[in-house]
């Protein structure tokens, strides 16, 4: 599994925001030029992570982007989830019906268990992690 480009980039801006501080704000053309994002494409991402209630805009000459919560508390699986949908290693780890061979199947609990494991570390890593981290 390779999570999206899109995904990348919304790791990378939440992390920049993250490293700024409490309640400081970040132009969108200073993520983009400091993260080598595209801007129209940034601008699509910061739309998602704002509905995803991850990230609070505002416009003005005092606007800018901040986390809408506590850096503790926005993890890895919200950004990826926010941007790419739920995680899914093979289409038969979240809708059985979708092989045909179904419980005979003797990869399914393996694709399983590789699911849960990596969703249980994206969702036990945050932000507040990588903060003081150069």
């Amino acid at each position: 599994m390779q999570i999206t480009r899109q995904a990348d980039y919304a790791i990378r801006a939440v992390l920049y925001i993250t490293k700024l501080g409490p309640n400081q704000r970040a132009a969108t053309s200073q993520i983009a030029q400091e993260q080598h994002i595209p801007p129209s494409f940034l601008a699509k991402i910061i739309s998602q992570l704002s509905i995803a209630g991850l990230l609070q805009t505002s416009r003005g000459a005092r606007g800018g982007v901040t986390l809408a919560k506590p850096a503790e508390e926005i993890t890895l699986l919200e950004v990826v989830e926010a941007i790419d949908g739920p995680i899914a290693l093979n289409e038969c780890v979240n809708d059985q019906g979708a092989c045909t061979f179904g419980d005979t199947c003797p990869l399914r609990p393996v694709w399983c268990e590789a699911q849960e494991d990596l969703v249980r570390r994206l969702k036990a890593t945050n932000f507040a992690q990588f903060a003081n981290m150069n």
